[in-house]
């Protein structure tokens, strides 16, 4: 089906617009298979609005009387009809942004609502904007991303001694969710690999994530072991961790459930490495929130930010009761354990929940990002990112569907990427010369990933964006962002690199409400990051004058 038999009216004339940080306007609102463009017709102005429908999350619908609305622009000297009806409709985005247009005639109103609806909740991924996005300045020859487990594996030579590079899944036949290359122990052959996959849930078998050049140590992530109620074992699972610590006298399994939910899913085929068959490695068990209950939270929080009653004793109970930045703490806090057995211990450590792809991955990313000065640049971040959660199969398509809005009954969407952000806003925010990138772009970042121009983001796993063509028919989010100007404006002017570890704090009275995105469309918010943006301005021309 064609995107015009979506769109029955395709523009409608006399349309206010409503939004935040903005006055009332009037004018055109056109819409297209991808886009609402509205067109400010007011004297003198020629702003517009571009909203991908994507990015839309939910939308409502009222009647009410054209007297209210014309009233609004009566002293403009302009004649007005003052009677009929109307219909608004309040669009709730993704960003958490709330716009709302008042409509002459309600059969236009419907149109446009039904068409919006339709258009943004196409689940048919070719069909969605990164393919049909053509910039000037890109070209879909250009080098597509900025990391993979062959260029980490011939970055870091030390691992070549006692690490390989295998193609064993190079078809995705072995884990649909990891790349077709991965880095995993020299004595480990590929038919062993292909025996411990099976044995691990979703076939993602123990693989090296991170090499620590200081002590040789290393990061493996995996999902469960499918031990089930009959505790099954794997030969092949057991020497490739042994062979992961091998001349080491332990290594650290932390697992981001709580040891009840492990031995729960035993039941259900799951499980977790038990010590009589693991008797190296010593399990540690810190339950990391995922799913619908991250997802209540993320829901909850916007909620009480959109509280408009000005009590102190309801913002406060409500923010308590979102357990949001609860669960930026667990997250922390695991993530520096995880850190700290590499960094201060010396052992290696397997993380792991349940499927490997949500909390293992944001665990993941947070320790690197404490102990390796490499991975806290602009383009080491993103790449790092690619790593982590693109290649290593975070299922963007289904985590980011919805986000806070959505009155959609919750399917697998959940904030775990958004969380991440969090966490990494908390290091910016303890740590601002330590870290090469500014807030603002873990902004873009976090409205890239529920609505985008660029295909980075599309798909739940490398298979699925392979055998779509993404990288060959549409851009590359990351190397957008490192073009001159976007990287000037993306970079911290007052980075000074580090080699020591940042070790964040986690006490309650350390963390804080990430204002920049939960309360971005507030008054307050944009006063501050206007002061932010001056301040920002004053340190880059300081810089030149130093240079010059």
């Amino acid at each position: 089906m064609e995107f015009s038999d979506h769109i029955k009216t395709a523009n409608v004339e006399d349309v206010v617009l409503r939004q935040p940080l903005h006055p009332p306007s009037r004018g055109t609102l056109c819409i297209t298979g991808h886009h609402l463009l509205f067109s400010d017709r007011g004297e003198g102005s020629s702003r517009q609005v571009l909203l991908l429908l994507r990015n839309i999350d939910a939308i409502e619908k009222s009647v009410e009387n054209l007297l209210g609305y014309s009233a609004l622009f009566s002293n403009a000297g302009r004649s007005e009809r003052i009677s009929g009806s109307s219909g608004t409709i309040t669009i709730k985005c993704k960003d958490l942004r709330v716009l709302q247009l008042d409509i002459p005639g309600m059969e236009q109103c419907l149109n446009i609502a039904r068409s919006i609806e339709t258009l943004s909740c196409l689940d048919c991924v070719s069909e969605m904007y990164p393919f049909f996005y053509r910039p000037t300045d890109l070209s879909l020859e250009d080098q597509w991303g900025l990391s993979s487990p062959e260029k980490l594996y011939s970055q870091v030579t030390e691992l070549h001694d006692r690490w390989r590079l295998s193609t064993v899944n190079r078809e995705h036949s072995v884990c649909p969710t990891y790349p077709s290359a991965l880095i995993v122990p020299k004595d480990i052959n590929d038919d062993m690999l292909v025996k411990a996959a099976k044995f691990r849930q979703g076939g993602r078998f123990p693989v090296l994530c991170y090499y620590h050049r200081k002590n040789g140590m290393v990061i493996m992530r995996s999902s469960q072991p499918l031990t089930g109620a009959n505790r099954k074992r794997c030969r092949e699972d057991e020497l490739l961790l042994e062979a992961v610590i091998d001349g080491s006298d332990k290594g650290y399994i932390i697992d981001t459930r709580s040891s009840q939910q492990a031995q729960q899913v035993r039941m259900t085929g799951g499980g977790f490495e038990s010590k009589s068959c693991y008797s190296r490695w010593k399990r540690l068990h810190r339950q990391v929130e995922r799913g619908k209950a991250l997802q209540e939270s993320l829901i909850k929080l916007v909620e009480a930010c959109g509280d408009e009653s000005h009590n102190m004793d309801r913002w406060l109970s409500k923010l308590e009761n979102s357990k949001w930045l609860s669960r930026v703490q667990t997250a922390l806090s695991t993530a520096g354990l995880l850190a700290e057995c590499v960094e201060r211990d010396g052992h290696s450590v397997l993380v792991h929940g349940s499927e490997g792809t949500d909390s293992t991955l944001l665990i993941s990313t947070v320790a690197q990002l404490i102990m390796d000065p490499c991975c806290r640049t602009l383009e080491g971040f993103l790449a790092l990112l690619e790593r982590e959660w693109v290649q290593a199969g975070h299922p963007f398509q289904q985590r980011c569907a919805h986000s806070a809005h959505s009155h959609a009954r919750l399917q697998q969407e959940s904030p775990v990427f958004l969380l991440l952000l969090d966490c990494v806003w908390q290091l910016w925010r303890q740590f601002p010369l330590a870290l090469g990138f500014s807030e603002a772009l873990l902004l873009k970042l976090a409205t890239e990933a529920y609505a985008s121009n660029y295909g980075t983001f599309l798909c739940n796993s490398d298979q699925e964006r392979c055998s779509l063509g993404v990288k060959e028919k549409t851009h590359c989010l990351f190397q957008a962002l490192l073009r001159p100007e976007e990287r000037e404006r993306y970079s911290n002017p007052l980075y000074e690199r580090t080699e020591l570890a940042i070790w964040p704090s986690v006490h309650p009275q350390s963390l804080q409400l990430w204002r920049g995105f939960f309360l971005r469309w507030t008054q307050q918010a944009r006063h501050l990051e206007e002061a932010q943006e001056e301040i920002r301005n004053m340190v880059i021309a300081w810089g030149r004058l130093a240079l010059n």
